[in-house]
């Protein structure tokens, strides 16, 4: 696959100078119908060490008007990239509505460069593909054009070009040793990229396959494929434009097994005061140990609070908090998402927040609004928060595999105790802040919420990243619960 079928032939300057002039016309027409649209795409360059990518990007460049366009060169992992999940550093770089990212160093070049200097075990290249596939996947499914170009070239012509370049003296230092070694191991190279094409060539994310031995034909080959990509995906955007969410007239179960989970939760756990503070020293100090060991051991803790209104989320963290030093920790509270974040797909604003090896991230809610909330309200389509479920077991999943600890918490409450507390938020002064009018409007759709949330648990408890139901109409109980399912959880990760 990697292979382009037949040689180009060589163009005189005249005839290039004609096509590149309409070619340059199409590409800022193509700026302008991507911004109408608010749409992105993800451009991605690889192919065979020396068939001119930066070349061929350069003129790219020269053709398109720069002041949507990026280009992200990702290099050999920094120390704090290498801190944190592997796609990391990708999320933080994708582009925004309107906007082109260039990819010159991707995924890919990290997974073709380590086959390039040492063999990869075939396990650990399947998973990297599957990684990959899933990440152009979810790209995808968010309407963002996912562009991708493999450069051909032979191994004759690789090795000419590098004796050439390494015959003059003002070029020689363009030739590396990796590229030599690249050169040495062209036909196993190969067929690993044959391997990872093949396994990478999906709907929404296709391979293009630009024959790269004549620079003139490759450079035109290359903006023409991206003209293509591009006019097939803006006909399915313009035609899907005329659909906007609605909000759901009835929230039917995916799975009346998980809100039968809630159902049957004893909500209304007695713990006196007395006892709680004989208790709370005690769990206070061995999540303390536990958190500790986790830093010595460069895992991060990533906690996840959700629940109803008013069940008391606020008072767990600040509990919470008090066992650690407060420059080990950073709360990361979510609100609506602003102009910037609805500009990326919705998991981009939580990448970014994942602290580095050794930390602990506390979400005081999270990325599950997005089956909550937007699945209630109709802030998305029902396609959109469907599937989001498998993303989020997915991300979870990264965070697991690069050795972060996940602990999740749902605080229930019943709708009396809800009521209690929003009365008394109205009547006391320093706590009329935390009610508001939509408040007591989620108070009225507690069914939905409740079908959502069962939904949530069933579909999302897994080994990696479980759930924590929580019985918070008493708030001493439940406080007390979280420190000890915090402490539960980060050391049996810990010791497994």
């Amino acid at each position: 696959m990697s292979k382009a079928v037949g040689s180009p032939k060589k163009l005189l300057k005249k005839a290039y100078d004609a096509k590149v002039s309409r070619v340059r016309q199409e590409l800022i027409q193509l700026q302008v119908d991507l911004q109408q649209t608010r749409t992105k795409i993800v451009l991605i360059l690889a192919g065979v060490e020396g068939a001119g990518r930066g070349d061929a990007l350069n003129t790219l460049m020269g053709w398109f008007d720069p002041r949507n366009v990026e280009t992200i060169a990702v290099e050999n992992p920094s120390s704090e990239e290498r801190e944190r999940p592997f796609m990391w550093r990708y999320w933080r770089s994708l582009p925004s509505s309107g906007r082109i990212g260039i990819f010159v160093d991707s995924w890919y070049t990290h997974t073709l460069r380590e086959e390039t200097d040492n063999r990869k075990e075939l396990a650990k290249l399947e998973d990297e593909v599957r990684r990959i596939r899933h990440f152009e996947r979810l790209l995808a499914d968010a309407d963002t054009l996912v562009i991708k170009i493999w450069f051909a070239f032979s191994k004759s012509d690789q090795g000419k070009r590098l004796q050439r370049l390494r015959a003059d003296p003002a070029t020689a230092w363009r030739v590396t040793d990796h590229q030599m070694r690249a050169h040495r191991a062209y036909q196993r190279l190969a067929r690993t990229a044959d391997h990872i094409l093949a396994e990478t060539d999906r709907p929404g994310a296709r391979w293009d396959v630009v024959e790269s031995a004549e620079p003139k034909p490759r450079n035109l080959e290359f903006a023409r494929t991206i003209l293509r990509r591009f006019r097939a995906h803006h006909r399915r955007i313009v035609k899907a434009n005329g659909s906007t969410p609605t909000k759901p007239n009835r929230i039917i179960a995916l799975r009346p097994d998980g809100r039968q989970r809630l159902l049957d939760l004893t909500l209304d756990q007695k713990l006196s005061a007395s006892a709680y503070e004989a208790k709370r020293e005690k769990w206070l100090g061995r999540l303390n140990r536990a958190v500790r060991r986790a830093a010595e051991a460069k895992r991060t803790v990533v906690f996840v609070f959700e629940g109803q209104d008013a069940a008391g989320k606020g008072g767990a963290i600040r509990r919470l908090t008090s066992a650690m030093d407060a420059r080990d920790y950073h709360i990361v509270s979510v609100a609506k998402p602003t102009d910037e974040e609805k500009a990326h797909h919705y998991l981009w604003r939580f990448w970014r927040q994942l602290p580095r090896d050794g930390r602990v991230v506390i979400f005081d809610r999270s990325w599950y609004g997005r089956v909550l909330v937007e699945r209630i309200e109709g802030f998305c389509f029902p396609r959109e928060w469907r599937r989001a479920y498998t993303e989020i077991n997915d991300f979870e999943e990264q965070l697991h595999d690069h050795g972060s600890i996940v602990v999740k918490y749902w605080l229930q409450i019943s709708k009396d105790v809800q009521f209690e507390r929003f009365k008394s938020r109205e009547e006391t002064p320093y706590k009329q802040h935390k009610i508001n009018a939509e408040d007591w409007r989620n108070r009225a759709q507690w069914s939905a919420y409740e079908t959502a949330v069962g939904d949530m648990v069933a579909l999302t408890d897994t080994s990696y990243a479980p759930w924590n139901l929580i019985p918070a109409n008493n708030k001493r109980f439940a406080r007390l619960e979280v420190m000890r399912q915090a402490t539960k959880r980060i050391t049996e990760a810990l010791d497994s």
